[in-house]
């Protein structure tokens, strides 16, 4: 048995907020969609699925957001579920009309009930602190692999760098100001990309920017770090997605070297459509080299015109 998509995009938004529930801190639409990887055009309407039911509470304003109304202890699984799902009960015969003599019961129909009694009472019993620790510990690599895992999808392990002739100071301010900056510059990285060909005849597979994302900033023996995401709307709904972090590095007092590494996962392709390792990789090193040089052009650009501005106000 699986979840819908409406499901699973509940349990993975109430994980995310059960997560983030010890911090104290709302967390805003945008960062909910990008963390677990929501399309922003369903995002809202997840979020409203768990206010509704009692799950989450929002707050508008600079300070607002999403947050657990409760505890993830108190929260169990079944009830994330029915929030986006309804209930788990059945309201269909499991075996369909069928023959005219089982109008009033089909012979599946005792199994189904308490196949499904069995299931909820799983659901029921497990608690979203459980999943928030499980997920925790995937996101580490300390969560064993189940030999039955169904998630394979394809991703690329890049790294790339660039240097900015700006001291490092410069640049982490302006990385302060978080992800509208940043998002400029990834959507001009999608018109660029969108050159790339993934086929034979085949158009641009790259979209319009949906995500950007900056973590909290982390001081790592005198490097900043920063967890970043973005992610894409491709063709037939595929959502390109890069998770990694950011790093800046002081060369020497007036330049940088500005890195990102991660995990990139390319659009999987229109039906019968085949990409190759080769080809995954890539579009993975031409996208991460496009992102840089635009963000690196963009720092530039914007310090010298800033300069002249001061110069031009000191005559």
């Amino acid at each position: 048995m699986t979840l819908s998509k409406r499901g699973s995009y509940a349990a993975a938004a109430a994980i995310c907020l059960a997560r983030a529930y010890p911090s104290g801190r709302p967390k805003k639409l945008r960062e909910i969609s990008a963390e677990v990887d929501i399309p922003r055009a369903f995002a809202a309407q997840i979020l409203g699925d768990l206010v509704h039911a009692g799950i989450a509470m929002s707050a508008v304003g600079r300070g607002g957001g999403h947050r657990l109304a409760r505890p993830p202890a108190e929260v169990s699984v079944a009830e994330v579920i029915e929030a986006a799902e309804g209930p788990l009960a059945s309201e269909r015969c499991a075996l369909g009309d069928g023959p005219c003599r089982w109008q009033d019961v089909c012979p599946l129909h005792d199994t189904m009930t308490r196949a499904t009694a069995s299931l909820r009472q799983v659901l029921a019993s497990t608690s979203l602190a459980v999943l928030a620790e499980r997920d925790a510990a995937i996101a580490v690599g300390a969560y064993p692999i189940p030999a039955d895992a169904h998630r394979h999808a394809p991703a690329v392990t890049i790294a790339d760098s660039v240097q900015v002739e700006l001291p490092a100071a410069v640049i982490a301010a302006r990385l302060s100001g978080g992800t509208s900056w940043l998002t400029t510059h990834a959507e001009a990285c999608d018109e660029e990309e969108a050159r790339i060909r993934v086929g034979p005849g085949s158009p641009g597979w790259l979209g319009k920017t949906i995500a950007v994302h900056l973590g909290e900033p982390a001081d790592v023996e005198g490097i900043l770090v920063l967890p970043f995401i973005w992610e894409s709307a491709g063709p037939a709904g595929i959502f390109p997605r890069f998770e990694g972090e950011m790093r800046l590095i002081a060369l020497d007092p007036d330049r940088s070297e500005f890195c990102l590494s991660g995990r990139y996962r390319p659009p999987t392709g229109r039906p019968g459509q085949v990409f190759t390792d080769a080809l995954l990789t890539r579009i993975a090193k031409a996208t991460v080299r496009s992102f840089l040089r635009r963000t690196a052009q963009g720092l530039e650009q914007e310090h010298a015109s800033a300069d002249l501005t001061r110069a031009e106000a000191r005559r």
